[in-house]
């Protein structure tokens, strides 16, 4: 049996999160902790910067640009700060040949492991949403009546 390492687990757990995270209806606590695994990792030395890639869809139809990150076999993207500008190449447009080793983990596995590789951190939590309050011109009100509707 093959023994992978940790950063490989990491890595893998990564994916993961971020393959769940592009189709979940709450992305936003999945890609922070995708954020925050990749950020440790970058200081650890386990990860590495590339360089810049064109986004594929950009908001306002406007020129944006993410950071290529090389961690394990795996390459993720993440959202540059003003010095990747100054010190990474710039690499144009993605290359759709290749594609991220495809590896199965359970997401709360990966979420688990991630949560413990980072430390107690503030993780963005799911926060119940409220719904909204109607003021009573606008709440709908439903008056019973004892008739029925063979009484007509």
């Amino acid at each position: 049996m093959i023994r992978t390492t940790d950063e490989e687990r990491i890595a893998t757990a990564i994916y993961t999160v971020n393959r769940h995270a592009k189709t979940a209806i709450d992305n936003k606590p999945l890609y922070e902790l995708k954020k925050l695994a990749l950020t440790k990792m970058l200081a650890e030395n386990k990860a590495k910067k590339i360089g810049l890639h064109f986004v594929r869809n950009p908001k306002f139809s406007q020129q944006q640009s993410s950071v290529l990150i090389q961690c394990a076999d795996y390459y993720f993207h993440i959202i540059p700060v003003k010095e990747d500008f100054k010190n990474l190449p710039h690499l144009g447009n993605l290359d759709d040949t290749y594609r991220n080793p495809i590896r199965k983990m359970n997401l709360r596995m990966a979420k688990q492991l991630l949560s413990d590789y980072i430390g107690p951190q503030s993780i963005i939590r799911r926060t119940p949403k409220q719904s909204p309050i109607y003021s009573k011109s606008y709440a709908r009100t439903y008056t019973k009546t004892n008739k029925s509707y063979l009484d007509r």
